[in-house]
């Protein structure tokens, strides 16, 4: 078996160019940057908080179909046309990371000119691989290891 397997599932929103919607390998899933569109590909219009709902919801739906949860990300990379949209990411962005008392992951948050088809955000994320138990949360002993 190969050490990487690439992650393709049809609830979340379709690729835009020659790449994997996530790549797996034994220590980690790499999410490749999720737009806010529909499983169709539809682009639909919508508050900045609704856009990040469903870039969370393609996060979601790949770690899923990696056998994983969002418990499980560890970094994520979120990209904005304009900071001004920040405060109200974060807010939308904070009830699904970290919940429960769970871990927040670590995240950069980077202001870019332009975001493909014109979107105005765009969040990656790396996750552990496994555990898809419905927001378990990360065992014991990772976290000790995270936590140094």
């Amino acid at each position: 078996m190969s050490e990487l397997r690439a992650i393709q599932t049809k609830d979340a929103c379709p690729v835009a160019g020659p790449y994997s919607q996530a790549l797996l390998t034994p220590h980690a899933l790499y999410i490749s940057g999720q737009l806010p569109a529909l499983p169709s590909g539809e682009l639909p219009p919508g508050s900045i908080a609704y856009k990040t709902s469903l870039c969370i919801a393609n996060l979601k739906a790949i770690l899923s179909a990696a056998g994983s949860d969002i418990s499980r990300v560890v970094k994520t990379t979120v990209f904005l046309t304009d900071m001004k949209d920040f405060a109200e990411v974060n807010k939308e962005y904070e009830k699904h990371f970290g919940v429960d008392g769970g871990l927040k992951p670590a995240r950069s948050c980077v202001a870019v000119h332009q975001l493909p088809k014109g979107v105005e955000v765009e969040i990656e994320c790396v996750a552990l691989p496994g555990g898809g138990g419905g927001g378990q949360g990360v065992e014991e002993s990772e976290r000790r290891v995270l936590d140094h």
